[in-house]
């Protein structure tokens, strides 16, 4: 048996929120964006690779820099999200034109060559980006952690249900993230 190879993805975590469902995720999103940086400070200690995965959201003239900025700089309600996920100079990122992050993107290839082989996926939306992250992980035989508690929707009623389904159907364990170094060996 292959020892587990850890790669923490965070989806969509860079993200103005300004679109029109966007202040029913912020008070979720927000909450996860604590649990996620705490989560992100243990598993760097434990040195797995951390990657932000995130949407261009239709601007294919910008890069994740830009995004970043754009969220810090600017008075756009995901400020305080992308205050708390500022990403750190060693940290990867991922640029996807659509919900998953391995369609259409080199995350296959990131993943090969940092030889991972179980990831733990957090995020928005769960039962979007995060689940079609997730079902295409799953069709490439990764092991799969997303944290209950690092994953958020527009509603707590549609996150469980995405998160039920990701257990059930992906085999994805959905313990809280406290829970993951404790388990195994990152």
């Amino acid at each position: 048996m292959t020892s587990p190879r850890y790669a923490l993805l965070i989806i969509d975590m860079i993200n103005d929120l300004e679109f029109s469902s966007g202040y029913k995720l912020f008070p979720n999103a927000l909450q996860s964006a604590k649990n996620i940086a705490a989560l992100k400070k243990r598993l760097k200690k434990q040195g797995v690779p951390i990657i932000y995965v995130n949407d261009n959201y239709g601007k294919w003239q910008s890069d994740f820099r830009y995004l970043v900025s754009h969220c810090l700089k600017e008075s756009v309600r995901g400020k305080p999200i992308a205050e708390i996920m500022q990403p750190e100079e060693d940290d990867y990122f991922v640029l996807k034109p659509k919900y998953s992050g391995f369609f259409a993107t080199p995350l296959d290839l990131l993943l090969d060559h940092l030889r991972v082989n179980t990831l733990i996926i957090t995020g928005v939306a769960g039962n979007m980006c995060v689940q079609f992250t997730a079902n295409d992980a799953y069709m490439r035989n990764f092991k799969l952690f997303v944290p209950s508690d690092c994953v958020a929707s527009n509603t707590l009623e549609t996150n469980k249900l995405a998160l039920e389904l990701m257990e059930d159907v992906l085999k994805a364990d959905i313990s809280p993230s406290s829970t993951i170094l404790h388990k195994e060996k990152a």
